[in-house]
């Protein structure tokens, strides 16, 4: 089987080569890359690796359409033979790495455990900045290993997934969260279940993008979620501005629903052995190596630039000073989802 992962990238050449190894080793076939915008050389690293037929490379230099730069690439993607070809696909962001805790960790051990499913939501555990303040070229899989307990009753983010699906015509694009333009023809074909292999109700074939609250979404796959990486990393983001509104700078209010660090988890190390000869054989390449270098020592230049800036320095003082977030009771988060529905209602 075919399964393409879509990817859209901008300055993010540092984090891009481990990113790949990992998805290769967890199985899959095909990589649609896309990038905008790029000073740290990462549309040139993605060039040389459509060169070497590890990926697909599109610029998405615009123009865009309302949706914005993430809605346009996944625009394209929908009409691209690579993704008209293929069996699954799952869209996903350089800072998501999918975890298979079944079998032998792979995509086939995860269709082995639940062979029926049409779709599979992979439901995010966030994993905070563990301490990090400083920017290091080391892995992401390494360093950040400190996250958010299996169970979460708030913010309602920590409970978001990406859907792996079937391309088989029941959805006709790919989205950000879940796939789109549904063929009401087909929809009674599919099956929805979460990351424990358990089927999902019928309104989750149709609108939601959220697991439910208060549970453990993870017996199967869950997807880890690295948003916020050291804190100078975060500095970073915040200057690109939100994947899906670009415009908009990131603040305390997205680092403080993202920062949890109660729990340690390294259960992704269980491809440890394969990702690593993965990365090795891409670090192997001479222009692939430089690059990488390249684009490391970019963030440590750019985030001196960016200091020299009253917004950016501000932000980074207040991250110094907030400390780590913690998770909510199951009591203080009813109080805020009452509160909520009151909201809608009234």
């Amino acid at each position: 089987m075919r399964h393409t992962a879509i990817l859209c990238v901008r300055n993010e050449g540092a984090f891009l080569l481990e990113w790949l190894a990992h998805h290769r080793a967890v199985g899959f076939t095909d990589f649609l890359v896309f990038s905008n915008d790029c000073q740290d050389g990462t549309d040139t690293m993605l060039d040389r690796l459509q060169a070497m037929g590890v990926l697909t490379h599109l610029r998405n230099d615009g123009p865009y359409d309302k949706g914005g730069i993430q809605f346009t690439a996944l625009k394209a993607a929908a009409k691209h033979p690579l993704v008209k070809k293929a069996d699954w696909i799952l869209p996903l962001d350089i800072d998501e790495f999918v975890n298979i805790h079944c079998g032998g960790h792979t995509l086939g051990a995860l269709h082995a455990a639940v062979p029926d499913a049409t779709a599979i939501t992979l439901t995010w555990r966030l994993f905070g900045a563990n301490a990090q303040v400083h920017y290091t070229d080391a892995p992401v899989l390494d360093t950040f290993t400190t996250c958010a307990p299996a169970v979460m009753y708030w913010p309602w983010r920590a409970a978001m997934f990406k859907t792996l699906y079937r391309n088989d015509g029941t959805y006709r694009k790919p989205g950000v969260h879940r796939p789109r333009d549904l063929n009401e023809k087909k929809l009674r074909h599919a099956q929805w279940v979460d990351g424990n292999g358990d089927a999902l109700p019928d309104q989750f074939k149709t609108r939601r993008i959220f697991s439910n609250y208060g549970r453990d979404n993870y017996g199967l796959v869950q997807l880890n979620h690295y948003p916020l990486g050291a804190l100078e990393s975060y500095v970073l983001k915040a200057a690109r501005g939100r994947a899906v509104h670009s415009d908009d700078m990131l603040g305390l209010d997205y680092w403080v629903e993202r920062n949890f660090n109660t729990d340690t988890d390294t259960s992704i190390q269980s491809l440890a052995a394969p990702r690593a000869e993965a990365h090795a054989a891409i670090m192997a390449d001479a222009d692939l190596a430089r690059l990488h270098t390249a684009a490391a020592r970019w963030r440590k230049a750019e985030f001196d630039r960016l200091l020299q800036l009253e917004p950016y320095r501000a932000l980074f003082g207040r991250l110094l000073m907030t400390p780590p977030s913690q998770p909510l009771s199951r009591q203080a988060a009813q109080f805020l989802v009452h509160h909520a529905n009151r909201g809608k209602r009234g």
